[in-house]
């Protein structure tokens, strides 16, 4: 005759399997675990709120104020936005920002993911440990020091890179006295210092690569540009979004490298749209036509945004 042994019936919630040997938590223990797991998430979520939520709310009430710090703060409504979209040395920092932005990037992704495809190469492994390191360095630099340090260079009285020039017999170049050179300068200081993150996105994506892939290929025939063409791009484009979402970003918000190596100039040549914030906040004392630049700012940063996860629809691959 089979017996049937009573199984014990425990507290136990859908989903939550107790360990071996291990009581069910009683109410009192779940609530002190969720008060501790609160007092761990305060810091955190209180830091949220007063130095990013509170800013950014502040920054957006702020924009439809006039206020110099000195007086009390007087409503204007949208005249801010009118005086800054009748200010032609805004309309110009927002073109600079703009050109910059689609030359900056164009080159920091092109010359990130040339320097990604070469790593990955056949090539030794602390070999490509060393390159690795050296080409992600730049990034950790302080922008301002590294251009002050690129403002000598670049000097066209006493600088390294005009020194140079001269000894191999070419004349000394206005890096930063002209407008192109200045431009070029500002440039070249920026995509240095910051194509590698953009390197070490890229050889992630490299290396997540399936190497049946390129084997397989090869037994087709298909070598060189044909397969970086028609397998590596479009196998790396989830990779290449990402890296231009935020290198588009980053661009947008430059200020260090103008702002040091020639203060906007000559002229207007180099001045960005951060640049005209700071300006106009620390300079001018006009709190609130900064604000309203910043949330315009703001506001193409996530259209650009938008617009290119809009267009990934079409030209991302998803294995």
């Amino acid at each position: 005759m089979a017996t049937t042994v009573p199984t014990p019936t425990t507290d136990v919630r859908v989903g939550q399997v107790p360990a071996a040997g291990r009581r069910p938590e009683t109410p009192r223990q779940r609530r002190a675990r969720r008060l501790l797991v609160t007092l761990f998430l305060a810091p955190t979520v209180v830091g949220i709120a007063l130095f990013t939520l509170v800013p950014i709310v502040a920054s957006v009430l702020l924009a439809f104020f006039r206020w110099d710090v000195i007086t009390a703060p007087t409503f204007a409504g949208l005249d801010n936005f009118a005086d800054i979209g009748a200010d032609p040395t805004v309309r110009v920092a927002f073109g600079n920002t703009f050109v910059f932005v689609a030359v900056a990037v164009t080159l920091q992704l092109g010359v990130a993911m040339g320097l990604a495809v070469l790593v990955q190469s056949k090539m030794p492994g602390w070999l490509r440990s060393v390159f690795r390191s050296t080409l992600f360095f730049p990034l950790i630099l302080s922008a301002a020091s590294v251009s002050l340090v690129m403002a000598y260079l670049f000097n066209e009285d006493f600088g390294l890179v005009n020194s140079v020039l001269t000894g191999v017999g070419l004349p000394d170049v206005p890096w930063l006295t002209s407008t192109t050179g200045a431009a070029v300068v500002v440039v070249l200081v920026y995509v240095w210092q910051n194509f590698g993150f953009s390197f070490l996105l890229f050889v992630g994506g490299l290396a997540a690569i399936p190497r049946d892939v390129y084997e397989a290929s090869s037994l087709d025939g298909i070598e060189g540009w044909a397969r970086f063409r028609w397998i590596t791009l479009p196998l790396l484009s989830p990779t290449v979004l990402v890296a231009s979402v935020m290198a588009v970003i980053n661009a947008l918000q430059i200020f260090d490298q103008p702002y040091v190596l020639t203060r906007g100039g000559p002229g207007d040549s180099t001045r960005t749209a951060v640049m005209v914030i700071f300006e106009s906040a620390f300079q001018q004392l006009q709190f609130g036509r900064a604000a309203a630049i910043g949330v315009v700012l703001t506001v193409l940063i996530m259209a650009v945004t938008a617009v290119q996860f809009r267009l990934s629809r079409r030209y991302v691959f998803h294995q």
